[in-house]
């Protein structure tokens, strides 16, 4: 098979933090369904700690897990020890990078695009990604939404590489 549509997913404060003790530091139901519908079907690639921060294995998906550690198991993951290792492993049509951060650096060169929800607030955190850079991203999509019952306006934006 070819390579598969390198796909990232994920929610960034305008400050670029994605997370906060291993969790994330707002909630958003609706950034939650819009992630279970992007990952839904394919196969998913993160580090050992995204995985470990799930509250279980999610539904409908495969869970590559991407670790330097050579004697990392755990129960429903399909473990890889190199870039190429996951994409191969993957072996599927499309591939979502669902974090973290150092994932995302890792496989940023080979992204082919962004499913990002921009969440309008700006909360401290311990995990940051820097925005994406304008010169090889174009904004495909842009869905708003607004700030409600004390949760954060937001939007869901779709980026494509240039």
């Amino acid at each position: 098979m070819s390579r598969p549509e390198i796909v990232f997913v994920l929610a960034r404060a305008r400050n670029g933090v994605i997370g906060r003790d291993g969790d994330l530091p707002w909630r958003i139901p609706a950034d939650l369904k819009h992630f279970k519908a992007l990952t839904q079907g394919a196969p998913m690639l993160m580090g050992r700690k995204t995985f470990e921060s799930l509250p279980g294995l999610l539904p409908g998906r495969r869970h590559i897990v991407l670790t330097r550690d050579r004697g990392w198991r755990a129960g429903g993951a399909e473990v890889a020890h190199s870039v190429d290792a996951a994409i191969a492993l993957a072996d599927a049509d499309r591939l979502s990078v669902v974090g973290g951060a150092e994932i995302y650096a890792l496989l940023l060169p080979r992204a082919d695009r962004i499913e990002l929800t921009e969440v309008d607030d700006a909360p401290e955190g311990d995990t940051v990604v820097p925005a994406f850079d304008p010169a090889e991203w174009r904004e495909d999509a842009r869905e708003a939404h607004p700030a409600a019952d004390g949760k954060p306006a937001f939007a869901f934006v779709t980026l494509r590489r240039r």
